[in-house]
Protein backbone atom coordinates (compact mmCIF):
# COMPACT_ATOMS: atom_id res chain seq x y z
CA UNK A 1 0.00 0.00 0.00
CA UNK A 2 1.17 3.17 -0.58
CA UNK A 3 2.54 5.62 2.00
CA UNK A 4 0.08 7.54 4.01
CA UNK A 5 -2.83 5.62 2.61
CA UNK A 6 -5.08 4.24 5.09
CA UNK A 7 -7.96 1.11 4.42
CA UNK A 8 -10.88 1.47 6.18
CA UNK A 9 -13.81 -1.20 6.34
CA UNK A 10 -16.77 0.28 6.49
CA UNK A 11 -19.74 -1.76 7.97
CA UNK A 12 -23.39 -0.85 7.56
CA UNK A 13 -25.22 -3.63 10.23
CA UNK A 14 -27.65 -5.77 9.43
CA UNK A 15 -28.81 -8.75 9.91
CA UNK A 16 -30.56 -9.44 6.74
CA UNK A 17 -28.74 -7.77 4.65
CA UNK A 18 -25.18 -6.51 5.79
CA UNK A 19 -23.28 -3.87 3.49
CA UNK A 20 -19.34 -4.08 3.92
CA UNK A 21 -16.83 -1.80 2.03
CA UNK A 22 -13.53 -0.98 1.88
CA UNK A 23 -11.84 1.86 0.40
CA UNK A 24 -7.86 3.47 -0.03
CA UNK A 25 -7.94 6.83 1.26
CA UNK A 26 -4.75 9.08 0.46
CA UNK A 27 -3.76 12.50 2.76
CA UNK A 28 -5.27 14.51 -0.45
CA UNK A 29 -8.62 12.78 0.68
CA UNK A 30 -8.91 10.51 -2.94
CA UNK A 31 -10.60 8.08 -2.19
CA UNK A 32 -10.32 4.48 -4.33
CA UNK A 33 -12.71 1.34 -3.94
CA UNK A 34 -10.82 -1.78 -2.82
CA UNK A 35 -14.24 -4.14 -2.14
CA UNK A 36 -17.72 -4.45 -1.35
CA UNK A 37 -19.92 -6.61 -0.81
CA UNK A 38 -23.43 -7.36 0.71
CA UNK A 39 -23.87 -10.23 3.38
CA UNK A 40 -27.11 -11.55 3.92
CA UNK A 41 -28.43 -14.52 5.92
CA UNK A 42 -32.56 -15.64 5.89
CA UNK A 43 -34.86 -14.66 7.90
CA UNK A 44 -36.04 -18.82 8.38
CA UNK A 45 -32.48 -19.39 10.04
CA UNK A 46 -31.98 -19.77 13.55
CA UNK A 47 -30.68 -16.22 15.11
CA UNK A 48 -26.97 -18.00 16.40
CA UNK A 49 -26.80 -19.32 12.74
CA UNK A 50 -27.41 -15.93 10.72
CA UNK A 51 -25.47 -14.22 13.35
CA UNK A 52 -22.35 -16.80 12.28
CA UNK A 53 -22.90 -17.03 8.90
CA UNK A 54 -22.05 -12.49 8.46
CA UNK A 55 -19.49 -12.82 11.30
CA UNK A 56 -17.75 -15.41 8.90
CA UNK A 57 -18.02 -13.02 6.10
CA UNK A 58 -16.68 -9.67 7.45
CA UNK A 59 -13.90 -12.47 9.14
CA UNK A 60 -13.14 -13.22 5.41
CA UNK A 61 -13.39 -9.86 4.32
CA UNK A 62 -10.75 -8.68 7.49
CA UNK A 63 -8.38 -11.54 6.51
CA UNK A 64 -8.10 -10.56 2.99
CA UNK A 65 -8.07 -6.99 3.24
CA UNK A 66 -6.42 -6.17 6.35
CA UNK A 67 -7.88 -2.86 6.25
CA UNK A 68 -6.65 -0.34 9.50
CA UNK A 69 -9.63 0.94 10.71
CA UNK A 70 -13.56 0.21 11.27
CA UNK A 71 -16.87 2.25 10.53
CA UNK A 72 -20.04 1.33 11.68
CA UNK A 73 -23.01 3.11 11.56
CA UNK A 74 -24.40 3.37 15.39
CA UNK A 75 -27.27 2.46 16.27
CA UNK A 76 -30.18 4.45 17.17
CA UNK A 77 -33.77 4.30 17.91
CA UNK A 78 -35.92 3.61 15.03
CA UNK A 79 -40.12 2.44 15.50
CA UNK A 80 -38.98 -0.91 14.29
CA UNK A 81 -37.67 -2.88 17.27
CA UNK A 82 -36.59 -6.02 15.00
CA UNK A 83 -34.53 -3.42 13.07
CA UNK A 84 -32.44 -2.27 16.19
CA UNK A 85 -32.23 -5.69 17.65
CA UNK A 86 -30.76 -7.10 14.48
CA UNK A 87 -28.22 -3.77 13.98
CA UNK A 88 -26.95 -3.77 17.48
CA UNK A 89 -26.43 -7.99 17.15
CA UNK A 90 -24.52 -7.66 14.08
CA UNK A 91 -22.38 -3.90 15.35
CA UNK A 92 -21.73 -6.24 18.13
CA UNK A 93 -20.52 -8.86 16.22
CA UNK A 94 -18.39 -6.27 13.86
CA UNK A 95 -17.09 -4.69 16.88
CA UNK A 96 -15.88 -7.76 18.53
CA UNK A 97 -14.00 -9.24 15.41
CA UNK A 98 -12.16 -5.70 14.89
CA UNK A 99 -11.36 -5.67 18.95
CA UNK A 100 -9.39 -9.22 18.06
CA UNK A 101 -7.36 -7.84 16.00
CA UNK A 102 -6.68 -4.50 17.71
CA UNK A 103 -7.97 -2.62 15.24
CA UNK A 104 -9.68 0.87 15.85
CA UNK A 105 -13.35 0.54 15.45
CA UNK A 106 -15.73 4.26 15.06
CA UNK A 107 -19.38 4.96 15.11
CA UNK A 108 -21.08 7.53 12.83
CA UNK A 109 -24.62 8.36 12.49
CA UNK A 110 -25.99 8.55 9.35
CA UNK A 111 -26.27 12.40 9.69
CA UNK A 112 -22.88 12.49 10.46
CA UNK A 113 -22.36 10.08 6.78
CA UNK A 114 -24.65 12.34 4.71
CA UNK A 115 -22.85 15.46 5.51
CA UNK A 116 -19.21 14.31 4.92
CA UNK A 117 -20.27 12.56 1.61
CA UNK A 118 -22.52 14.84 0.27
CA UNK A 119 -22.38 18.50 2.54
CA UNK A 120 -26.46 17.69 3.88
CA UNK A 121 -26.90 16.04 6.79
CA UNK A 122 -30.59 14.96 5.50
CA UNK A 123 -29.58 13.92 2.15
CA UNK A 124 -31.86 10.57 1.09
CA UNK A 125 -29.95 7.18 0.22
CA UNK A 126 -29.75 8.02 -3.73
CA UNK A 127 -27.78 11.12 -3.01
CA UNK A 128 -25.71 9.53 -0.72
CA UNK A 129 -25.36 6.91 -3.86
CA UNK A 130 -24.66 9.20 -6.48
CA UNK A 131 -21.96 11.43 -4.68
CA UNK A 132 -20.24 7.17 -3.59
CA UNK A 133 -19.96 6.97 -7.19
CA UNK A 134 -18.45 10.05 -8.17
CA UNK A 135 -16.25 9.95 -5.11
CA UNK A 136 -14.99 6.55 -6.10
CA UNK A 137 -15.03 7.30 -9.91
CA UNK A 138 -17.26 4.40 -10.29
CA UNK A 139 -19.47 4.18 -13.31
CA UNK A 140 -22.28 3.22 -11.60
CA UNK A 141 -24.07 3.37 -8.34
CA UNK A 142 -22.95 0.59 -6.09
CA UNK A 143 -26.22 -1.85 -5.19
CA UNK A 144 -27.93 -2.60 -3.39
CA UNK A 145 -27.93 0.53 -1.05
CA UNK A 146 -26.59 -1.16 1.83
CA UNK A 147 -23.10 -1.59 -0.65
CA UNK A 148 -22.90 2.17 -1.16
CA UNK A 149 -23.71 2.94 2.42
CA UNK A 150 -21.05 1.06 3.79
CA UNK A 151 -18.69 2.69 1.26
CA UNK A 152 -19.86 6.22 2.70
CA UNK A 153 -19.00 5.00 6.26
CA UNK A 154 -15.83 3.80 5.32
CA UNK A 155 -14.74 7.34 3.79
CA UNK A 156 -16.70 9.38 5.86
CA UNK A 157 -14.37 7.62 8.90
CA UNK A 158 -11.32 8.44 6.70
CA UNK A 159 -12.02 12.09 6.31
CA UNK A 160 -13.11 13.05 9.61
CA UNK A 161 -10.52 10.94 11.35
CA UNK A 162 -7.53 12.00 9.07
CA UNK A 163 -7.07 8.23 8.77
CA UNK A 164 -6.14 5.57 10.98
CA UNK A 165 -2.49 5.69 11.71
CA UNK A 166 0.55 8.09 10.23
CA UNK A 167 2.39 7.22 7.63
CA UNK A 168 5.31 6.69 10.46
CA UNK A 169 2.32 4.07 11.87
CA UNK A 170 2.54 5.83 15.19
CA UNK A 171 -1.03 7.29 17.02
CA UNK A 172 -0.98 10.82 14.93
CA UNK A 173 -3.99 10.43 12.80
CA UNK A 174 -5.98 8.83 14.95
CA UNK A 175 -8.76 10.48 16.89
CA UNK A 176 -8.72 11.00 20.60
CA UNK A 177 -10.96 8.53 21.22
CA UNK A 178 -9.22 6.24 19.08
CA UNK A 179 -6.16 7.29 20.65
CA UNK A 180 -7.51 6.19 24.59
CA UNK A 181 -8.71 3.13 23.10
CA UNK A 182 -5.21 1.96 21.35
CA UNK A 183 -3.69 3.26 25.00
CA UNK A 184 -5.73 0.88 26.75
CA UNK A 185 -5.45 -2.02 24.08
CA UNK A 186 -1.71 -1.66 24.78
CA UNK A 187 -1.92 -1.71 28.31
CA UNK A 188 -4.19 -4.17 28.34
CA UNK A 189 -0.91 -6.66 26.35
CA UNK A 190 1.64 -5.13 28.82
CA UNK A 191 0.19 -6.02 32.08
CA UNK A 192 -1.15 -9.47 30.46
CA UNK A 193 2.67 -10.06 29.66
CA UNK A 194 3.74 -8.75 32.85
CA UNK A 195 1.78 -11.29 34.43
CA UNK A 196 2.77 -14.68 32.52
CA UNK A 197 6.48 -13.49 33.51
CA UNK A 198 5.41 -13.50 36.96
CA UNK A 199 4.11 -17.30 36.54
Amino acid sequence: MPRGVVRVLGIDPGLTRCGVGIVDVSPDRTARLVDVIVLRSAPDLAIEKRLARIADGIEAILEEHRPQAVALERVFARSDVSTIMGTAQISGVAMLLAARRALPVALHTPSEVKAAITGYGRADKKQVGAMVARILGLDDVPKPADAADALALAICHAWRSGGATSPDGDDAGLTPAQKAWRAAERASTVSGAARRLKR
